[in-house]
């Protein structure tokens, strides 16, 4: 199950990469023309996106004992999505070994602020900003 979730989380942030790359070559992240942006499908799907952002942010608030890290992993999370969650997952998941249960995966606290999320912080501002 280890190496399956590895694979799976290394499949979400390439793929999440690949296409944000692409997008961001085709337009300008800020240039999502007025009908699409208006567009209730799209309005959901941003609802729907974002809470779910939420929900994972919960578990990650929980697992970080640290007020710097839990902000910072907000930030990276609400900033860069489903990229900065499977950066995440795969710290997770690449800090057991595959002897130890899954169940230290979804339970063991972390201490100190953790740079991951810092950097992951700093990157998402980067690209909003740059954008």
């Amino acid at each position: 199950m280890l190496i399956f979730l590895r694979a799976l989380f290394i499949l979400v942030i390439a793929s999440m990469l690949a296409v944000t790359s692409w997008a961001s070559f085709q337009c300008p992240l800020f240039g999502v023309p007025r009908t699409v942006a208006t567009h209730p499908w799209f309005i959901a799907t941003l609802f729907d996106a974002y809470w779910g952002f939420i929900t994972f942010y919960v578990w990650v608030c929980y697992k970080q004992t640290s007020l710097l890290a839990r902000l910072a992993w907000f930030v990276a999370i609400m900033l860069l999505g489903n990229i900065a969650m499977a950066a995440y997952c795969l710290s997770e998941l690449f800090s057991i070994s595959s002897r130890e249960a899954l169940v230290g995966l979804l339970t063991t606290r972390r201490e100190g602020p953790g740079k991951l999320g810092l950097i992951l912080a700093a990157l998402g501002l980067a690209v909003i900003t740059l954008a």
